[in-house]
C-alpha cells in the first residue's frame, strides 16, 4: 500500500503547500490557534518599515524594521533573523534572533539566541543568552508578581517556625 501511495501523497502534499502561506493572517483561524501558547501572531515582514508606537493584543513576529516603542504586555515579541528593532519593548516574552537596540521589559522571559544581538537594559523574571549572542547592557531579574507573593508567603511561614526554635536553642545553651 505504501509504494503506490507514496508518489500520490507527495503530489498531494505539494499541492497543499501553496495554500499554507494563506494562514499568515491568523485572525481567520482563531480556533485552531487558541490552544497554542503564542495565540494569534501578527507579522511585520522583511520588506516593511514601521516607525511609531506598536500596541495590541496579539503576539508579534518582526522580520522587518521597527523604530519607536513596542508594547504588547501579555504577548510574545519575536525579532526574526532579518529583524532590526530600535525601540523599547514591553511584552510577556521576548525572543531575539536579529538586532535590538533599546530597553527590554518582559514579565516572563527574554531569550537572546546565538545569532541575536541586544544593546540595552533587560528587566525580566528569566533571561537566556545563547553562546555566540551579543548583549550589551544591564540585567534586572524580577520575580513574577503572583509567584513572588506565593514564594514570599511560603518563605515567611517557613522562616517563622525555625527562627523561634533557633532563638530558643541558644538561650538554654547560654544559661
Amino acid at each position: 500500500m505504501w509504494k503506490p501511495s507514496q508518489s500520490e501523497p507527495q503530489n498531494a502534499v505539494s499541492n497543499p503547500e501553496p495554500p499554507r502561506p494563506a494562514p499568515m493572517t491568523p485572525s481567520h483561524d482563531p480556533t485552531s490557534r487558541a490552544g497554542a501558547a503564542a495565540g494569534d501572531q501578527a507579522i511585520i515582514s522583511k520588506g516593511l518599515f514601521v516607525k511609531g508606537e506598536v500596541t495590541g493584543t496579539e503576539s508579534l513576529y518582526i522580520d522587518g524594521k521597527v523604530e519607536g516603542s513596542i508594547n504588547l504586555s501579555g504577548n510574545r515579541v519575536t525579532v526574526g533573523r532579518n529583524g532590526q528593532v530600535t525601540a523599547n519593548i514591553t511584552a510577556r516574552e521576548v525572543v531575539v534572533l536579529g538586532k535590538v537596540r533599546g530597553d527590554v521589559t518582559a514579565t516572563d522571559r527574554v531569550d537572546i539566541r546565538a545569532e541575536g544581538a541586544l544593546s540595552g537594559n533587560v528587566s525580566a523574571a528569566r533571561i537566556s543568552i545563547e553562546d555566540g549572542a551579543f548583549f550589551k547592557g544591564g540585567i534586572d531579574i524580577r520575580k513574577p508578581d503572583g509567584k513572588a507573593a506565593a514564594a514570599a508567603a511560603g518563605a515567611a511561614a517557613g522562616n517563622s517556625v525555625p527562627s523561634p526554635a533557633i532563638q530558643e536553642a541558644p538561650k538554654p545553651v547560654a544559661v
